[in-house]
């Protein structure tokens, strides 16, 4: 065996013996593993779903708007429209809240002045109000006084099903005597010349706040009276007017409407040598459509009626088309209607007037053409000229023994070509000015030789201030050209115009407590409205108002 093999063979038999007798020494010592890493296991972050809110597309509809906001005019009536002494007026935008008041007042025409007004009510869907008023006055021609009584209440609900329901009921009366006999040494007792008229008026309405799922919209009305004087035999009439508009939105820039109007009167009279009972009714039926948009309001209709049996078709067209920036609108229409026939009418036309023989409607066409519109934030406009056709229209005259009482006549036919203009210029509610002018011109005629006791040119002007938070001023011009008279000995009259200046001012003196007073015809102008009949000269008036709420 060479050397080489045997160095070998030996080497491996000393490994061997080493590792016998290592693994006889470690026997016991248990087996471990030791691992050094910098590796550490991370669980994976879970994937979240993001609730990414998207934006709303953009809208490029332009909306259409409809701004309906009524004209501030002032009204003129047949009678002289001096100031009368009225509570503070409120704003209208502002909450509605348990406001009571108590005015009184007197003067040396008026004595006394009383006025009251309470109000219950949650404000929310019940509204209540109470109000009473009552003043005598007195001026310095024999029997030249008259007095007025009044007391009513007025209430509001609204229901959980979006409807709402007013009611209201009074009563009145009044006073009148006929000082105006001519000539004024005729002998005559207070009994002979008293003319009482006393009304009792009752109204309900009910109406929905938001369309119904058909998208009408509705509000039938009932307003019913009975109007008595004090002559013997006694005259009684009742009033009635129903009232049934539905409206059908087609779509948002159209609708259509429809009313129903019955206008039913019964005169009765008591005297055994006159007709009993008379009926004057009305029967209109109005269908239209009303077209509607930002810079249009056009409404196109007929009015199928019956006067008293007798059928007439009258217009119902109207247009309002307005500019981008709702400053200036132009108007056109071709309207019919009725002025109702009515011994209660003619007595708040005339208070003097005798009883009327007979009642006839009076049936209107107007067509007129105007505009409407504001410069700045403060200044507003309008102007207007229309042509009148009145047929069976009532004109008051003095009767032949005295002249102390009007007779109403009718004039078939009487056309008359009218022009309207007002401007004003408000702050707010701390500062208003407003100027009217009313021209009628009578053109035509059929059988009176005059348009007997109707105003051919008015003129009025009317200023409101608030000077200080605690001082309120106001004023009133009222003037006109007279009319024509036609006297008891059958000739034509015609007076003097009047110009009535009129002043007040209310201020507070402490809480709940103001002062006010007020003067009327200033500058004693001695004018006749109707003729033979003058007006109060200068004459003041003053008192306190008390107001409270209950909360």
């Amino acid at each position: 065996m060479s050397r080489q093999i045997k160095k070998t063979i030996l080497i491996a038999a000393c490994f061997a013996f080493s590792g016998v007798i290592a693994f006889s020494q470690d026997s016991a010592k248990r087996r471990t593993i030791d691992i050094t890493s910098t590796f550490k296991p991370v669980l994976r972050e879970a994937a979240k779903i993001n609730f990414n809110a998207a934006p709303p597309s953009v809208d490029t509809t332009r909306p259409m708007l409809k701004y309906d906001i009524p004209a501030e005019n002032l009204l003129f009536a047949y009678q002289p429209a001096n100031l009368k002494p009225l509570a503070l007026e409120m704003d209208s935008l502002s909450g509605w809240d348990y406001s009571n008041y108590i005015k009184v007042g007197v003067g040396n025409v008026h004595l006394p002045y009383i006025k009251a007004g309470f109000s219950f009510g949650d404000g929310e869907k019940t509204f209540f109000n109470v109000f009473a008023s009552h003043y005598s006055s007195k001026g310095k021609l024999d029997f030249q006084k008259n007095s007025q009584t009044s007391v009513g209440a007025t209430a509001t609900y609204k229901t959980p099903t979006h409807h709402e329901w007013n009611f209201g009921l009074g009563f009145k009366s009044e006073d009148y005597f006929l000082y105006g006999f001519r000539p004024d040494s005729l002998p005559f007792t207070k009994d002979q010349l008293r003319q009482r008229f006393q009304t009792i008026e009752g109204r309900v309405d009910f109406r929905n706040t938001v369309p119904s799922s058909f998208g009408l919209t509705y509000r039938p009305s009932l307003r019913a009276s009975v109007f008595s004087d004090n002559h013997n035999p006694k005259v009684t009439e009742a009033n009635s007017v129903v009232n049934l508009p539905v409206q059908k939105e087609l779509g948002r820039t159209a609708a259509l409407n429809l009313a129903l109007n019955a206008d039913l009167t019964n005169y009765r009279n008591n005297d055994a040598s006159a007709k009993k009972s008379a009926y004057n009714n009305v029967f209109m039926i109005s269908p239209s459509l009303i077209i509607k948009s930002s810079m249009l309001f056009l409404q196109a209709g007929i009015i199928p009626s019956w006067d008293n049996g007798v059928f007439h078709l009258l217009p119902n067209a109207m247009a309002d088309i307005t500019t981008n920036d709702q400053r200036f609108t132009l108007q056109l229409g071709w309207i019919g209607y009725y002025n109702k026939g009515s011994y209660q009418r003619f007595a708040s036309v005339n208070p003097w007037l005798a009883r009327p023989d007979s009642l006839l409607n009076t049936r209107v066409q107007e067509g007129y053409i105007g505009f409407k519109g504001s410069a700045g934030n403060h200044f507003s406009y309008s102007a207007k000229i229309g042509y009148q056709q009145h047929k069976n229209i009532p004109l008051f005259v003095n009767d032949t023994i005295d002249g102390k009482t009007f007779t109403a006549i009718y004039e078939p036919k009487l056309n008359i070509f009218q022009t309207h203009a007002e401007a004003e210029y408000r702050i707010g509610e701390k500062f208003s000015a407003k100027g009217i002018f009313n021209l009628n011109g009578f053109i035509k005629i059929q059988q009176e030789a005059k348009a007997w006791g109707m105003i051919p040119l008015e003129l009025g002007a009317a200023l409101r201030w608030q000077v200080l938070d605690d001082l309120w001023f106001r004023s009133e011009l009222w003037s006109w050209s007279a009319p024509n008279a036609r006297m008891k000995n059958g000739s034509a009259f015609k007076g003097e115009g009047a110009f009535d200046l009129n002043a007040g001012a209310e201020f507070r003196v402490a809480k709940g407590f103001n002062i006010w007073f007020q003067m009327n015809n200033i500058l004693n102008n001695k004018y006749e409205r109707w003729n033979q009949y003058e007006v109060f000269g200068f004459n003041i008036l003053g008192g306190i108002v008390y107001s409270f709420n209950q909360k």
